[in-house]
């Protein structure tokens, strides 16, 4: 129900995709990336098709962040509970995203991704339908499940169906469209519960108002799947395979040759402040929206309007990412950005003032979303291409385990300790994980390419 950490995912397989690290690396890759970005009027149909179903995601993915958790608020559930619920998605991604991806692999990438477009809406159906704790429990986990599959297969079909020197531009204007525009979803996620209340005259933080709420996030993802059927069926496989071997020669070879050993302390080094991070994260992500709601008493509108002017400024910003990296080094940027979100939490989570708070999460989303893919070009630098894979693959699992452990404590920490402490949670792991990546890649001298 958070699109954050699908896109950390989607960030980190465009930077896998593209076979480079950052963009401002390369003299000049700036100017390639915007001159990619201005032939979006000549990309084929199927990416078109792919990019609207993106545009859709987006869409989907914050109407369900905002509606999902107050709706269950509004049944008289308590932030623990509300947490768990939170958590579901990320439980079910970590159970089927490898095998997502091996279903993938065997019968391509378009049944895949057709089977997501018509679960996922059906399963969020059943949280705006039921109000019973484990249905809600268990549909949210499956719509995990069947979500998983659009990122296992947005990004390879995306590389597939596009032309090499439009890959860049099409990859940067797929990021956008999920997290920037997407983020107006949050207007239609406030207003939605506002007119139904408006005609059914209910108040607009009801149940039966945020449950329509909820069916618009459904029927958002159902219309805009159904052109995904009008994709081309995928070359052949031989050809494909073919296609791989011909990029992979005509690429320099990585560090250390073919005969190097599995990196495990750069994993180590990599994944475990990740997985930190990402808990901190979680705490106040998935569950940010429902606090606004417990400490200020927002109504959907309101609470609509704050998150789509939060989510499209940081999408714009983060298109920034590679002016900055032209004047300093990832690493520095990645850890500057974390200690300063710290006390941007601290600010968000204490203030007793409405505008205090917004002004503290619009600063956070900025720096969040400026650092997401300078963030995962830096992690694929540190390993050889041989090691790129299995690297993406593993960061999907501290982005699970961090987006379930994150929500279910802070949802427990907001309960029983009061709604301020999810937040200086966050703030301590944002802490620790800054600290840990300084520590061990601070003094390493860049990778060589």
């Amino acid at each position: 129900m958070s699109s954050r950490p699908d896109l950390s995912r989607d960030s980190a397989r465009s930077a896998k995709s593209a076979g480079e690290g950052s963009p401002g690396n390369q003299p000049g890759e700036g100017g390639r990336g915007m001159r990619d970005l201005l032939t979006w009027f000549q990309l084929p149909r199927d990416v078109y098709l792919l990019l609207f179903y993106t545009l859709g995601k987006g869409f989907q993915l914050t109407i369900g962040t905002l509606d999902v958790n107050y709706y269950a608020h509004s049944l008289g559930y308590q932030p623990d509970f509300i947490g768990l619920l939170s958590a579901m998605p990320a439980l079910g991604s970590l159970v089927s995203a490898v095998p997502s991806g091996m279903l993938a692999d065997r019968l391509g990438y378009k049944p895949v991704l057709l089977a997501s477009a018509l679960l996922t809406p059906l399963f969020l159906a059943m949280i705006g339908l039921t109000s019973a704790a484990p249905l809600l429990l268990l549909a949210a986990f499956l719509q995990g499940v069947a979500s998983t599959a659009f990122w296992v297969t947005n990004i390879p079909l995306l590389i597939e169906k596009s032309r090499e020197e439009q890959r860049v531009g099409v990859l940067a204007l797929n990021s956008f469209l999920l997290l920037g525009v997407g983020s107006l979803g949050n207007l239609l996620g406030g207003a939605v519960p506002e007119l139904v209340a408006h005609v059914l005259q209910v108040s607009a933080n009801s149940a039966l108002a945020l449950r329509w709420g909820v069916l618009s996030a459904s029927l958002v993802s159902l219309l805009f799947g159904l052109p995904l059927w009008l994709l081309q069926p995928a070359r052949p496989r031989v050809s494909r395979s073919q296609d791989d071997q011909a990029a992979t020669s005509s690429r320099p070879q990585a560090v250390g040759g073919g005969r190097e050993g599995f990196p495990l302390a750069v994993f180590v080094q990599l994944l475990v402040p990740d997985l930190i991070f990402n808990m901190g994260e979680g705490a106040v992500i998935a569950l940010i929206q429902l606090f606004f709601v417990l400490r200020f008493a927002l109504l959907p509108g309101p609470l609509g309007l704050i998150f789509t002017i939060s989510g499209l400024a940081g999408g714009l910003f983060a298109l920034s990412a590679p002016l900055f990296v032209h004047r300093w080094s990832k690493i520095g940027i990645i850890t500057t950005v974390m200690y300063a979100s710290a006390p941007l939490m601290i600010l968000i989570g204490y203030s007793p003032i409405l505008l205090v708070a917004v002004a503290g999460e619009y600063a956070r989303s900025l720096l969040r979303l400026l650092i997401e893919p300078v963030y995962a070009a830096f992690a694929m630098e540190q390993v050889s291409e041989r090691h790129r894979g299995t690297l993406s693959g593993f960061y999907s699992v501290t982005w699970s385990i961090g987006y379930s452990l994150g929500p279910t404590v802070a949802g427990w920490l907001q309960t029983y300790v009061n709604l301020s402490a999810a937040f200086l949670f966050a703030a301590i792991c944002l802490v620790i994980a800054a600290s840990l990546l300084l520590a061990a890649f601070g003094r390493r001298p860049a990778p060589a390419r």
